[in-house]
């Protein structure tokens, strides 16, 4: 049984948590790190200054890949998706009280990746680019290195403390954002034992679906609902593990005559489950990630929508009187912007903003914070001079001098019309009709340049976008993304902050206390 902590209140006012006290729970070269104490200290005068109480609950919502213009496009196409011109629309967090602004660099890099970025907002600490939970002291992918250099997480500190934790993903829930709120890892690839170097076996590296199942702070993660299976079962039982062990199994046998726990694999089954008497839950329901969202509908896929799941998972945790720590991803946004799909990547923000609605209509934001960030952005832009109201997906249509919508598309230098949405860089144009798949892109030739979209329908599920440099999958763009905060501790939201600050945003929020009762 974890031991309960007390959380310090004044009459007034939250007790800031100095960088020192956070030893007891963090080792000292991760609560001494200038990344660590920096962001105390920034968050500390905040903190001290709030006069609401400490939020029992913490809700993380990480859209991967949703940059400003993501959130942008999204927004008119959610509007327009009901026969609105789009632009005055607002996606659910969109209206929430406070917002700031969040730099996004690796260590190491300007334009960072996914492991990096959400080890900053988990540990306080930011670090390389493809490693979890790992100082950048460490190489990556250098196991032996990597000894000592761990970093502990929010999700630990809230486990530790009695209070139920929960990861929900539409990724696969090995994979880099929703791991780095369990596991450590100087390889953000090593998902199964079958990734593993052999350095890493050598030197006791653990896979991060095996520290998944071993997790042992508290009484184990509560919740945990995404893709993925295949890092969990053997090639027998359609997995990729080498090492024999059916990690299903085991996590239901870990559980088994002490508290009643679930697995399901399907929309279908998560749907009929009992919450009120269960206490463990592991859905993993597809073998890699979860289809994306316009695939699903299409499709009729037997999966959860990432809303659903957010209900579930909620409906699980919030049995704990004590409160909750629930991080939930969308991974296909990032997903189809490495596609080159404009369409996918929208139609996953305006799920993941369905998400954040469910959320709001099952919680009590006088004791719960909720989060709504990106781990980075993407190189999609916005441009043209499209008359207001024109189909965000489509080509670009301008106004005459009179301001009356043309009745053709704007001409390119070269006479050729174009899209509002494009990319700087990426695989280019694709014109697959109705596929909703975005992935099946990965199977054609790269096709840069230029290309007459005259007679094509670049608002159909399978356009992909044309693209600036031809590169074999749209990177990551690294400008600031946006960070929208509501309920108990919002108020700390503000200004432009490290992303390491989320971190201290939620300790500050929380009032976690390291003294024992």
């Amino acid at each position: 049984m974890a031991k309960r902590f007390t959380r310090a209140l004044t009459a007034c006012c939250l007790i800031p948590l100095a960088p020192s006290a956070l030893a007891a729970d963090l080792p000292e070269y991760q609560s001494d790190s200038a990344w660590f104490t920096d962001g105390a200290e920034r968050i500390e005068a905040r903190v001290a200054e709030s006069t609401e109480g400490t939020a029992k609950n913490v809700i993380l919502f990480v859209g991967d890949g949703m940059g400003v213009s993501t959130l942008t496009a999204a927004r008119i196409l959610e509007g327009q998706l009901r026969g609105e011109s789009g632009e005055e629309n607002a996606l659910s967090f969109e209206g929430f009280p406070h917002t700031a602004l969040i730099k996004t660099y690796n260590t190491n890099q300007q334009t960072p990746d996914s492991a990096g970025t959400m080890t900053a907002m988990m540990s306080g600490v930011k670090t390389k680019a493809g490693m979890i939970n790992i100082d950048d002291g460490a190489l990556r992918g250098d196991c032996a290195g990597s000894r000592g250099r761990e970093l502990n997480t929010f999700l630990e500190l809230m486990e530790s403390r009695g209070r139920s934790t929960g990861i929900v993903s539409t990724a696969r829930i090995t994979h880099a954002t929703p791991a780095a709120t369990y596991a450590r890892s100087p390889e953000r690839d090593w998902e199964n034992d079958a990734d593993l170097t052999d350095e890493a076996r050598e030197n006791g590296c653990v896979d991060i679906a095996a520290q998944l199942v071993e997790f042992d702070i508290g009484d184990g993660i509560d919740v945990i609902l995404g893709g993925g299976r295949r890092n969990f079962t053997t090639a027998d039982d359609g997995g990729k593990r080498a090492d024999g062990r059916d990690l299903i199994a085991e996590w239901l046998a870990r559980y088994d005559g002490e508290q009643q726990a679930a697995y399901v694999q399907s929309g279908t089954e998560l749907a009929a489950l009992e919450m009120s008497s269960t206490e463990k839950l592991l859905g993993l329901f597809t073998s890699s990630h979860m289809s994306y969202d316009a695939d699903r509908v299409a499709k009729g896929a037997d999966e959860p929508s990432i809303a659903e799941m957010t209900s579930a998972a909620i409906d699980l945790l919030s049995k704990n009187e004590e409160g909750y720590f629930l991080m939930v991803e969308s991974g296909r946004i990032d997903h189809g912007h490495h596609a080159g799909s404009a369409y996918s990547a929208l139609h996953d923000t305006i799920a993941f903003s369905d998400a954040v609605k469910a959320a709001l209509e099952k919680v009590d934001l006088d004791e719960t914070l909720i989060l709504v960030t990106a781990d980075h952005s993407h190189v999609l832009t916005i441009a043209g001079y499209p008359a207001r109201g024109n189909p965000i997906l489509g080509k670009v249509v301008t106004t005459d001098s009179s301001g009356a919508v043309k009745t053709e598309p704007e001409p390119a230098a070269d006479g050729l019309p174009y899209t509002t949405l494009s990319y700087a860089n990426g695989l280019g144009f694709a014109d697959l009709g109705d596929e909703t798949d975005a992935d099946a892109r990965y199977a054609l030739a790269q096709d840069s340049g230029r290309k007459d979209l005259s007679a094509v329908d670049t608002e159909a599920p399978g356009f992909h976008q044309e693209a600036l440099v031809p590169l074999g999958s749209e990177s990551h763009a690294g400008e600031d993304v946006s960070l929208h905060a509501a309920g108990a501790g919002s108020q700390l939201v503000q200004g432009s902050l490290e992303q390491n600050a989320v971190f201290h945003l939620m300790v500050g929020a929380t009032g976690l206390s390291v003294t024992a009762e």
